[in-house]
């Protein structure tokens, strides 16, 4: 079977999503194609991962964004193969779809940068299901601790940016909070998080005023920080890192970087830094008329010669961006370079308690003030009026109450890895 459209999208993350939408609300016939049926909010999936919000939060059905579109289809399928040349997508069922113009919106893959066991045992953060496996296990771990007097329980965070930042300030919150009132106090006395990354400080892209009060309030909520040494092996029960240490762990996250995925190797197009796709100013592949590439599957430079980050505001920015280069494609218009609006980083480190380095000119908050930020502005960039209201709620619950709105709870231990 083949199909034609005027755009095809792969992937439904920040970028395919506000692609789509931008070139639906223009009525240009869009297929949309993932291989979940929901969009999640990848910034909030340590919370499910901790057990602090539930994935119906962060998780919104694709078809509900656009059911107000009827110009755009949407597609649950994987995708086994694309011909950029050639402008076709072909589904893991054989089916083969063809568009005037391409978009790739894939994303990324976890980087275990070649790390021995790392792949086997460690768990990345990138997906719903990286999530709930991840909460899944940590809850499991509790458990048997719970059953052996003496266990020491050591949780290992990979990677001292953003993500292992939150995750890690979340697991060492839920001990001295949540462990302590649903199991015990001796239990929460045994338990340990340890962050660690090879770069000498935590956020590396921030402030040395916000990386040093991150270091602080790390320490001070019980994190212990391994930083300016890298992780040589990955074992099931714990790290080696380059310096010869040991550091137990019966969890290990990886939040060590990303990369792009086997679906960009295999399209034809020239893969640049970190596997990802470089793309010109105006989102477009250099020698690949017809194919623009947006999120954490390109390498973007703005209008003004910059290099962005892998971040959720660029893809969104982005996929906005690109709907309307290719919406002046589809009729004579001119492409105009892709101009992005900084609105500056955001990391949370606990209850009451946060970084935030906001627009060009970076403005510094920190504490309760940057929090409080925080959480407002995730609250706006949530998809929906129903996962907003979870988001609140559990947020309430957990950080007034300190009971967490979500427990995740899966099979045996031995279905866990």
């Amino acid at each position: 079977m083949e199909d034609s459209y005027q755009v095809i999208v792969i992937g439904a993350g920040f970028a395919g999503i506000a692609a789509a939408r931008e070139l639906g609300r223009k009525g240009v016939r869009v297929l949309l194609i993932d291989s979940n049926n929901y969009h999640q909010f990848q910034p909030l999936l340590y919370q499910v991962a901790t057990s602090q919000i539930g994935v119906s939060a962060i998780a919104r059905p694709i078809r509900s964004v656009f059911r107000r579109h009827r110009n755009v289809r949407v597609l649950t399928a994987e995708v086994a193969a694309t011909d950029a040349a050639n402008h076709t997508v072909t589904t893991a069922e054989g089916d083969t779809f063809r568009a005037r113009i391409l978009v790739l919106a894939v994303g990324a893959v976890p980087n275990f940068f070649n790390t021995p066991g790392a792949e086997e045992h460690a768990f990345p953060l990138y997906s719903v299901t990286d999530a709930t496996r991840l909460g899944t296990s940590v809850t499991r771990l509790l458990d048997r601790a719970d059953r052996e007097p003496g266990a020491m329980v050591d949780m290992v965070v990979v990677g001292g940016g953003p993500t292992g930042v939150e995750t890690a300030g979340a697991l060492a919150e839920n001990i001295k909070f949540v462990v302590t009132k649903y199991f015990s106090p001796e239990l929460a006395a045994r338990c340990r998080v340890h962050l660690v990354d090879m770069v000498p400080n935590v956020l590396a892209m921030f402030s040395s005023k916000s990386q040093e009060y991150t270091r602080k309030r790390l320490s001070r909520i019980g994190v212990q920080l391994h930083m300016g040494v890298g992780v040589t092996e990955v074992r099931a029960d714990g790290v080696t890192l380059a310096d010869g240490t040991d550091i137990p762990g019966g969890i290990v996250v990886w939040a060590g970087g990303l990369k792009g995925g086997d679906l960009l190797a295999g399209s034809g197009l020239p893969q640049g830094k970190g596997g990802r796709i470089d793309v010109r100013t105006d989102l477009t592949v250099a020698d690949a008329e017809g194919v623009y590439v947006v999120g954490d599957a390109a390498n973007i430079t703005d209008s003004t010669g910059a290099k962005l980050p892998q971040l959720g505001s660029v893809a969104q920015q982005a996929g906005k961006w690109a709907a309307r280069n290719i919406h002046a494609d589809l009729n004579g218009g001119t492409r105009q370079p892709f101009h992005y609006v900084d609105k500056g980083y955001m990391a949370m480190i606990g209850r009451g308690a946060a970084v935030a380095e906001l627009g060009r000119k970076r403005v510094q908050l920190q504490g309760p003030l940057a929090f409080v930020s925080w959480l407002l502005v995730h609250l706006a960039l949530l998809s929906g009026f129903q996962q907003k209201v979870r988001a609140l709620f559990s947020w309430l619950n957990g950080y007034v109450l300190h009971s967490p709105a979500q427990v995740v709870i899966g099979g045996p231990d031995n279905e866990i890895r």
